[in-house]
């Protein structure tokens, strides 16, 4: 236990520092899939939400250990820590039962902000998973796991956003980063989250698996804000170039 404290300490150190420091406590109504590609060897992930800028707090990702979705009753330091975590050696379900009973439950400037309603997500770099919905994550709240993938959200439309999510990431083909965008409009078709959208992102990484030297990044694409348009049709339009930039290469 002393020897998680002290990896959780230290990621929560690290990772404050590319922490939004907006912490009003808004609720996040959110959908995600984290998914791996066993061809390549990326992992990734994707979100969208009714909130600015989601893709700041929510995705979290380090080539050669594994990607960590947080959400619902959002504690940031999730992110950092899970990766921690995952870094020293432990498997997936034992990063979530850490993060959990490390959670101190601390509230939120005095106001109720329970880990009871905290949705995560965790994967490592071989594509084994496990996630958490809280019982108190706002209706509708849920998960559905798939081979590869999972998905995850709250607020949402219902159980169906979930469920196609999964589906569509399983039978589309094409580049990770299709897939994963292609779960996300399922998800939006199926309902989405309840009070509409805002913006979208995804995170893909692959050791040396980036343009230049040293870089781990895929594909890293955010639109922070389309409320009176349609973040996805644009996330759409960012996968599709950069997929067809990759075909000339």
């Amino acid at each position: 236990m002393r020897l998680i404290a002290a990896i959780l300490a230290s990621a929560l150190a690290f990772g404050a520092q590319g922490a939004s420091q907006d912490k009003r406590p808004d609720p996040v109504a959110t959908f995600s899939i984290l998914g791996f590609d066993a061809q390549t060897g990326e992992v990734g992930g994707a979100v969208q939400s009714r909130v600015f800028a989601v893709g700041n707090g929510v995705l979290w990702a380090e080539a050669d250990v594994g990607i960590v979705t947080t959400q619902a009753i959002v504690d940031v330091s999730y992110g950092p820590k899970g990766l921690a975590l995952l870094r020293a050696g432990m498997t997936p379900s034992a990063v979530v039962r850490a993060l959990l009973d490390s959670d101190p439950d601390p509230g939120y400037r005095g106001q109720p902000w329970p880990k009871a309603g905290r949705q995560f997500a965790v994967m490592d770099a071989k594509g084994n998973y496990a996630v958490h919905t809280g019982p108190e994550a706002t209706a509708w709240a849920g998960h559905k796991t798939g081979r590869l993938c999972t998905a995850q959200g709250n607020i949402l439309a219902g159980e169906a956003v979930v469920n196609d999510m999964v589906s569509t990431f399983e039978k589309t083909e094409g580049h990770l980063s299709l897939r994963l965008m292609a779960a996300l409009e399922a998800g939006q078709a199926a309902g989405g989250d309840k009070r509409g959208m805002q913006s979208a992102a995804i995170l893909i990484v692959k050791k040396n698996g980036g343009v230049w030297l040293n870089n781990d990044v895929v594909l890293r694409l955010q639109v922070d804000e389309a409320s009176e348009s349609d973040p996805l049709k644009e996330l759409r339009r960012l996968v599709e170039y950069w997929n067809t930039r990759q075909r000339r290469r």
